[in-house]
């Protein structure tokens, strides 16, 4: 089954080439009404969608964000936001395993040089997807790392352990934050099948459970030398590197809302009993559920409305980057963060209440909406971006900038 991922997609199937907004949001949608019938099943089985990824990485939408000079579309913040969302009310974990190949692209953009951009561009339109192996686990906070770039032998080469390696397991590269013997941190751009490297399938999450965010363990694994880019540099001026995936994280979630949201008015509609207090016969008509239905229509349709917005925000930062722009940017992601974060818990919680009990059973699946957006909007919790937020707005103070905001 692996092998189909390990196929160098340049020999193999064609890739489309999506040309402008509106036909990565028309792709987008007939891919999602594809992805949404075996969803259930992927999620309740930990089926991982391999074929269900070549048909993602075939339609081009993993190339809409590489700039025009270089052949891509070089997409809105907007539209990638909104292919995203579309994406993960589908299925919320094939709407996450491209959150850091975006990133990775986003970096690329920013700190790689013209033979680096040529180079890596050309193959993300024909295919390859990047994974990551970023995080690690049991450092003293999440920010912290200790895998090394270490030179040996005249050949830069990686000795570490990664962990939430969200999409590793499908990349054909995986893009590997490292430190190297300056104590610089480096993006290295890492080829999957490099000696020294092995993906591991140990991820367990209750949610997201088909992202293959499990482990990455380098021994010595060899990189190139042109496929180091440089990770600090983004952070050490204004860059839109940070609100961007922050952005990518929003969409995820309020897709998972949307649903979970479309999944309640279904139920409501068709399989849901009114409480016998209502003294109606459908439950589609139970005021009190109505009410619940009108209240959660509102957040999500606010949090959409943030979302785009910081996407238009982050779009003028991104043509003209200064500190004022970026920190814009960021404090605009980090309130559409915090509400996505809110509707995305809420409605999947409202799913299953409004539901009642029937709603819980195993076979019906609509737990999985919860479930993954309780794990998923674990990611840089919702309570700093209300400090972020606050401190912006009354105290003038800029957010930092390191990619949590």
């Amino acid at each position: 089954m692996n092998s189909l991922v390990l196929t160098n997609p340049e020999l193999a199937n064609p890739v489309h080439i999506i040309r402008s907004d509106d036909e990565a949001l028309d792709v987008a949608r007939a891919l999602a009404a594809d992805f949404r019938e075996g969803a259930i099943a992927r999620d309740r089985e930990r089926r991982l969608p391999w074929d269900e990824l070549e048909r993602f990485s075939r339609s081009g939408l993993w190339g809409i964000t590489v700039p025009r000079e270089y052949g891509g579309a070089g997409v809105s913040r907007v539209t990638v936001a909104r292919v995203i969302a579309i994406i993960s009310a589908a299925d919320g974990s094939l709407g996450q395993i491209p959150q850091n190949h975006f990133y990775a692209v986003e970096l690329l953009r920013v700190n790689g040089n013209d033979e680096q951009k040529a180079r890596l561009f050309a193959e993300v339109l024909a295919g390859v997807r990047f994974g990551n192996a970023l995080a690690e686990i049991g450092t003293r906070t999440a920010h912290d790392r200790t895998t090394r770039l270490k030179r040996e032998d005249g050949r830069l080469r990686i000795h570490g352990r990664k962990f939430y390696c969200t999409g590793a397991l499908y990349a054909q590269r995986i893009p590997t934050l490292v430190i190297d013997d300056d104590g610089l941190q480096q993006f290295a751009f890492i080829q999957r099948d490099t000696p020294g490297v092995e993906i591991i399938d140990d991820w367990s999450g209750f949610g997201q459970r088909t992202t293959g965010s499990g482990s990455v363990v380098f021994d010595g694994a060899q990189v190139g030398e042109n496929d180091i880019v440089s990770f600090q540099a983004a952070f050490e001026r204004p860059t839109t590197v940070g609100p961007y995936a922050q952005i990518l994280h929003a969409a995820i979630d309020v897709g998972i809302a949307r649903g979970a949201y479309e999944d309640t008015l279904t139920f409501l509609r068709e399989k849901a009993r009114p409480w016998i207090d209502s003294g109606v016969d459908k439950a589609s008509d139970d005021p009190l559920a109505i009410n619940e239905v009108g209240r959660l229509a509102i957040r999500l349709h606010a949090a959409e409305a943030l979302l785009d917005r910081s996407g238009r925000v982050l779009d003028a930062a991104t043509a003209e980057p200064t500190a004022e722009s970026v920190a814009a940017a960021s404090i605009a992601v980090a309130e559409a963060r915090a509400i996505t974060t809110e509707v995305s818990l809420l409605a999947g919680s409202k799913l299953i209440e409004l539901g009642g009990s029937r709603a819980s059973l195993a076979e019906l699946g609509l737990d999985r909406h919860w479930r993954n957006a309780r794990v998923h909007t674990l990611h840089d919790p919702a309570r700093w971006k209300y400090f972020a937020v606050g401190n912006y707005y009354l105290n003038g103070k800029l957010p930092p900038r390191r990619g949590t905001l």
